[in-house]
């Protein structure tokens, strides 16, 4: 189904593309996703991801190709190549049959190469990197044409030959457009096709020691795979008209329409590959997959579903202006996923012992629990109690302030699911610190209500002392304490928050989470979402990322 079937565009890009198939321009749409493989994606790649495979799904039989941007050896793993296509698939998209590398291109880039020398439109120049920068000129100032930019075509191509035969060192040639060195963009004054590396590629080997430039390779390698729609972030804009030149000055079977689009750029983040590295680099996060990073990687552990991507994508929509998305709207859309999904379960992460004096020793029972309140489809599970329980140590009060309702010496308060409990005494340590409550229960209040009709103010949650698991768990925040960390030239570093991660070592879980796998999600009540960390678990010792807090400051944006 179309997008204006759906109701009509929804954005600018949409509007053009359902032009063009309504005036006949294109009996299939055809996008494209092309990452280069030297890092791991963020969120900012997740909503070109979800724009152009979206777009491409909107208007069945369309498709979208996802075609790897390789054409720099020295930056490129197969490490990141498998984990784009990880990063790609998570977010619910498949390129079938249509998985490209611009590698693939590279001897039909290289014969194009040699087409605009024969035309006297390209030239092998040997000047050095830094007077190339220098004699580009500026803004407001022409360039300064090249001394080698006359070169015959016979020389221009037998130095080219050379330089693909391996012939010449590193920086000691490239090759060069030649466009207009007057231009007003910059990008059109004898931009640099080729430059020579002789470095081994992950996938041709050392077939090539020379290698294209991305302005050179993508408008070809959108032309030979008949994508019709090139759609790029902002920062492609001035680029535009050197894409065009591409297409018009040479026989591509195919002429694609560049559109850019503004980036996503979210708040208290970065979403560039060069920061996140410093980042990595420099130990301030455990890798690209620490929970803290804007990687796709990195949301997928801390527990984001891709539905809730998907949604915020979809939600802040595509404009052409670039503006800072709050990142309060991604949590929300992620609370508001998990809210759904997510099983309710009772976690304790700071304990403090509860003796139930009355409750018979050696005695311990099974109580029913509803797996998600609103969702009775989902069933029940059995939690145990006995005499001896763990309760959030934040739950007790010795001296309870005014608007303190749990628990307090004296004081009942609801247990969940369970019984009715009041404190009768409190038992400290040598240095003073409570270790301890003795409490006793009312056995007739099971399932929260009194036969007698008394209320309690408190409800509280709890595991049970003897059967509960212990686990790590691990307390995420925002990575910076800044919206905008590098607003006004600062430092990034200068603004990281150090209270992004909290690790709770000791804490007590419901028994039934020792079975807990990777990708389910779970409500502790009272507590966040949170999810099984799929890399430091381990048998008998889970660890747990919390994913998200139940406060939503998004709504409260919305209601300000």
């Amino acid at each position: 189904m179309s997008q204006t079937e759906l109701g009509g565009p929804a954005d600018f890009i949409r509007a053009i593309i359902a032009e063009d198939l309504a005036r006949g321009k294109h009996e299939q749409i055809v996008t494209r996703f092309p990452p280069e493989p030297n890092g791991y994606l963020h969120i900012g790649h997740a909503k070109s991801i979800c724009l152009n495979f979206g777009i491409a799904k909107e208007n069945t039989p369309a498709r979208c190709h996802l075609r790897f941007d390789d054409t720099n050896p020295t930056k490129e793993e197969q490490e990141y190549v498998e984990s784009i296509k990880e990063d790609v698939r998570w977010l619910g998209f498949d390129w079938g049959e249509h998985l490209y590398f611009a590698s693939d291109y590279f001897a039909q880039l290289y014969d194009y190469a040699e087409q605009l020398i024969s035309q006297g439109k390209a030239y092998v120049c040997d000047l050095p990197a830094d007077q190339i920068r220098a004699t580009r000129g500026t803004l407001t100032e022409p360039g300064q044409n090249s001394p080698y930019r006359e070169r015959s075509v016979a020389e221009n191509l037998d130095l080219f030959r050379r330089m693909r035969a391996g012939e010449f060192a590193d920086g000691s040639r490239v090759l060069r457009a030649k466009i207009d060195m007057a231009s007003g963009n910059l990008n059109l004054r004898d931009p640099v096709l080729y430059r020579i590396m002789h470095t081994s590629h992950h996938r041709s080997g050392d077939q090539w020691c020379i290698y294209p430039m991305y302005d050179f390779t993508h408008p070809i390698s959108d032309a030979l795979e008949g994508v019709t729609h090139s759609l790029c972030t902002l920062e492609f804009a001035d680029h535009r008209p050197l894409y065009d030149w591409f297409l018009a000055n040479l026989p591509v079977p195919a002429q694609p329409r560049q559109i850019e689009f503004a980036r996503l750029n979210l708040g208290y983040t970065v979403v560039s590959k060069r920061k996140l590295l410093q980042l990595v680099n420099e130990g301030h996060v455990a890798g690209w997959d620490d929970p803290r990073m804007p990687t796709i990687s990195g949301i997928r552990r801390r527990g984001y579903p891709p539905e809730a991507i998907r949604g915020f994508c979809d939600r802040i929509g595509v404009a052409k202006k670039e503006s800072l998305v709050d990142v309060a709207l991604l949590e929300h859309c992620v609370r508001e996923e998990l809210n759904q999904r997510a099983l309710r379960v009772m976690g304790v992460l700071n304990p403090l012992k509860v003796v139930i004096s009355n409750y018979p020793e050696g005695q311990s029972e099974e109580l029913t629990a509803q797996n998600h309140p609103q969702q009775p489809e989902l069933g029940q599970r059995q939690i145990p109690f006995s005499r001896e329980i763990f309760i959030e140590r934040d739950d007790f009060m010795e001296e309870p302030a005014k608007k303190f309702f749990r628990l307090a010496p004296g004081r009942e308060v609801r247990l969940r699911y369970a019984y009715f409990i009041k404190c009768d005494e409190v038992i400290k340590d040598a240095s003073g610190e409570i270790v301890e409550l003795r409490c006793t229960y009312d056995p007739q209040t099971l399932g929260g209500s009194a036969p007698d009709g008394r209320k309690v103010k408190g409800t509280i949650h709890w595991v049970d002392a003897a059967r509960s698991i212990e686990a790590e768990v691990r307390l995420y925040d925002r990575l910076f304490t800044e919206e905008s960390p590098e607003k006004g030239g600062r430092d990034l570093t200068s603004s990281l928050n150090p209270d992004s991660l909290t690790v709770l070592s000791d804490c007590r879980l419901e028994p039934g989470l020792a079975e807990a796998t990777t990708g389910q999600h779970f409500q502790f009540e009272r507590q966040g979402y949170f999810c099984l960390d799929p890399k430091d678990s381990r048998p008998g010792r889970p660890v747990f990322n919390r994913s998200a807090t139940l406060r939503d400051t998004w709504e409260k944006v919305k209601g300000s």
